[in-house]
């Protein structure tokens, strides 16, 4: 005789899926105890990278190089004013809310209105 609480839908719905995700998960930790033992081992590797003892040795300093293409080069130093970097124009708070709620007035509405209630 089958108990009450088993005729629901969802428990009968849910071994199943219990059984097969138990079986998936059995099936992956054999398939890693026993197919990763032939292949990879649990040995540490060392790598050992090639020396390159030259690398920090002292050297004269080549000549300087021109990269531009052609052209002269100047540099300053110094501060520059802000006056001297062009501003836009500021638009005022109010101003900008008006044109944010011609544009609303102008978008189209929705045909329905939904309330919650």
């Amino acid at each position: 005789m089958i108990p009450r609480f088993l005729y629901r839908l969802e428990t009968l719905r849910m071994k199943p899926a219990l059984f097969v995700l138990c079986l998936l998960s059995a099936s992956a930790a054999f398939a890693q105890y026993l197919g990763g033992a032939s292949y990879i081992s649990s040995e540490p590797q060392i790598y050992q990278f090639a020396s390159h003892p030259a690398h920090a040795a002292y050297a004269p300093m080549s000549q300087e190089q021109n990269v531009l293409a052609a052209t002269s080069y100047s540099s300053a130093q110094g501060e520059r004013l802000p006056s001297d970097f062009p501003q836009p124009e500021s638009v005022s708070l109010g101003l900008a809310a008006r044109e944010l709620r011609q544009q609303h007035a102008q978008v189209k509405k929705s045909p329905v209105v939904w309330v919650n209630q």
